[in-house]
């Protein structure tokens, strides 16, 4: 099977923070970036987050006020803080490209092939291009009317993307990669969240409509998210099963490990992969 690129990664907001000290885990910055090299994409959460935690740690305080208004500038103010760390961290022989993305980019068909024809330059070009959903323009009540008008005009698959698994999964079923990771704060899919020891490892099937079987028996023993406003497992589940569809292998793992040790199997984790 031909494939466009070799990895798109996702990593979550909390994956990237040390939640006990209210601060930016800078390893996971340094483990990630020193990895990355074009041939890959990375989605990156964090900008709301780290923006709220620089805001606390500049000023003593929260913001207070409109959600909306509070989310835009936490994330105008994380946005800096987030490509700051990966150019930190990538080798200085890579260029590295920030791409802000919102949901009718990826409804627009013109607008997805200009996304699509710029990280495919990113290979050429020697860049790596870090993808983020622009939270900072993104108002809730406009996204629901466009996204309501859509429907009415009877568009089919409409793409939300405020949760990054999407945003991973489009841009997978997009590229095609070989790889899709979605790196979390867990070491994978558990059938009781509760319990480490049920990690499910690996969910083969000898098409992708076996292995997307086993993924809708996962979701029914998947609950909860961590923080407030993410999917959880169960979405997580339900954004990788087009990209398996197409043949792209999806694995689940911790931030805490390596990039190529999560591909090799090195450490714990769930892959999902037609035999």
């Amino acid at each position: 099977m031909k494939f466009d690129t070799e990895l798109v990664g996702k990593i979550g907001s909390m994956a990237l923070i040390r939640k006990m000290e209210h601060d930016i885990d800078y390893n996971v910055f340094s483990r990630i970036g020193s990895e990355l090299r074009p041939g890959m994409i990375w989605i990156s959460s964090g900008a709301v987050e780290i923006g709220r935690l620089d805001y606390i740690k500049r000023t003593g305080k929260e913001l207070e006020g409109n959600k909306n208004d509070v989310m835009t500038d936490y994330s105008a103010q994380g946005q800096t803080i987030l490509m700051q760390e990966y150019r930190r961290y990538i080798p200085s022989k890579y260029s590295v490209r920030q791409l802000l993305v919102e949901h009718m980019h990826f409804n627009d068909t013109e607008k997805k092939e200009h996304i699509y024809q710029f990280l495919m330059r990113c290979m050429s070009q020697n860049a790596i291009p870090i993808v983020n959903y622009n939270d900072t323009v993104s108002v809730e009540e406009n996204r629901r009317w466009e996204l309501d008008k859509l429907r009415s005009k009877g568009q089919q698959s409409i793409v939300e993307c405020i949760d990054n698994d999407e945003t991973a999964s489009v841009i997978s079923t997009l590229i095609h990669p070989r790889y899709m990771l979605l790196l979390t704060s867990v070491n994978g899919i558990y059938l009781d969240p509760d319990d480490e020891s049920t990690l499910v490892e690996c969910v083969e099937g000898k098409n992708a409509d076996e292995v997307i079987d086993a993924i809708d028996e996962l979701q029914t023993h998947c609950y909860g998210a961590s923080r407030s406003g993410a999917g959880g497992a169960k979405a997580k589940l339900q954004f990788i099963k087009e990209p398996v569809r197409q043949g792209t292998t999806v694995i689940i793992a911790n931030s805490h490990y390596r990039i190529s040790d999560v591909i090799e199997g090195n450490c714990p984790r769930t892959i999902f992969r037609t035999r």
